[in-house]
């Protein structure tokens, strides 16, 4: 990391992180700015200062850049020590600019997408004791985008699975849950894909060898999305493929109440980068209506990410005091708070 430390006297080290910021399309601008907002609140009360240094990314780029990821925006993200990045458009035409996301992903190598989803008090959920993590490979698989129209209305999409990556992805799954309940479940669809989920499995396979402690299970992908609505309570960490993790942890964040609260960390050897697991909901942008927790979560992440793990918990803290109270709420969860309401008042529970 690019840490820079400050002794401010008295034995006082205050830690300097260079942070990129993109804020994204939508209402991206709006639930980073919330986050930004918790994030110099919690700063209040730490020994850390968090230097913000915005880029331009997104569709909004395209008509003046060329691209959704300019290459200015890469060339300051490599100067920085994580990335705080706003949902993005992504255009759907062929041939237009791959996700800002896929990108970074690839440029940087973050090979593990990792979405905690559990139950948040005074929020309905599916169940109540939800707590689980989806950890999904994430710079290959279908999303590669290697697509090929083969004949006037045939066409092919390559899904690439390397021994590589497949170890990689399920190293870090078993560390994490080595630090959890060491409870794993590895999610493929071997029985019709043989190849490219044989060489998935085989890696899981092979990294449980390090890991005696670990209990794990295997389930195909079409079991796992009906066992995760039927008894989600029954699962810590699950790892699989790129498509089939996406499907997933969009699935468990609605199991636990809404999208609007679900983070994602996007992580490497040497780099991190934070986001919301939804979208950028261009129907909603300016009307300051949308909720921001799952961005002020990912921020949160990030934080812990570079091991401000206090600063991380009293954000995790203030958010569930946020919903405990329930004075405050979005539309996503039944209310008619404002985007800065919410944020204004996770701001005024961190301790």
């Amino acid at each position: 990391m690019k840490t820079l430390t400050i002794n401010l006297g008295r034995n006082r080290m205050v830690k300097t992180y260079n942070i990129a910021v993109l804020k994204g399309d939508g209402i991206g601008p709006e639930v980073t700015e919330a986050t930004i907002k918790v994030l110099d609140e919690v700063q209040k009360t730490s020994n850390f200062k968090l230097n913000y240094i915005y880029g331009e990314a997104g569709a909004h780029c395209i008509p003046e850049h060329g691209t959704n990821l300019p290459k200015e925006t890469v060339e300051m993200i490599k100067k920085t020590d994580a990335c705080l990045k706003g949902p993005m458009t992504t255009p759907e035409e062929p041939g237009a600019p791959v996700s800002v996301a896929v990108t970074l992903r690839r440029m940087f190598n973050l090979y593990a997408n990792v979405r905690p989803c559990k139950s948040f008090p005074s929020i309905e959920s599916l169940k109540p004791d939800i707590d689980l993590v989806v950890v999904r490979e994430n710079t290959e698989g279908l999303y590669s985008g290697q697509e090929a129209l083969i004949a006037p209305g045939v066409s092919v999409a390559f899904r690439i699975i390397t021994t590589e990556a497949s170890i990689r992805v399920a190293e870090y799954a078993f560390k994490l849950a080595m630090q959890r309940k060491k409870h794993l479940t590895y999610i493929h669809k071997g029985n019709i894909l043989r190849i490219t989920d044989g060489i998935f499995k085989d890696a899981v396979k092979e990294v449980q060898k390090r890991y005696p402690e670990v209990t794990v299970d295997d389930l195909h992908i079409d079991a796992a999305t009906m066992q995760l609505i039927k008894q989600p309570a029954t699962y810590d960490v699950m790892v699989t493929t790129n498509l089939f993790g996406d499907i997933l942890s969009d699935e468990a964040a609605q199991v636990t109440g809404s999208l609007g609260l679900a983070a994602g960390a996007n992580i490497g050897e040497t780099y991190g980068m934070f986001e919301p697991v939804h979208g950028s909901a261009p129907k909603y942008t300016g009307m300051n209506r949308v909720n921001p927790i799952a961005t002020i979560l990912a921020g949160a992440m990030m934080l812990d990410y570079l091991g401000e793990k206090e600063a991380f918990k009293k954000i995790e803290a203030a958010v569930v005091a946020v919903l405990v109270e329930g004075k405050i709420r979005t539309a996503d969860l039944g209310g008619s708070a404002t985007t800065s309401d919410m944020a204004d008042a996770i701001v005024e529970k961190i301790k």
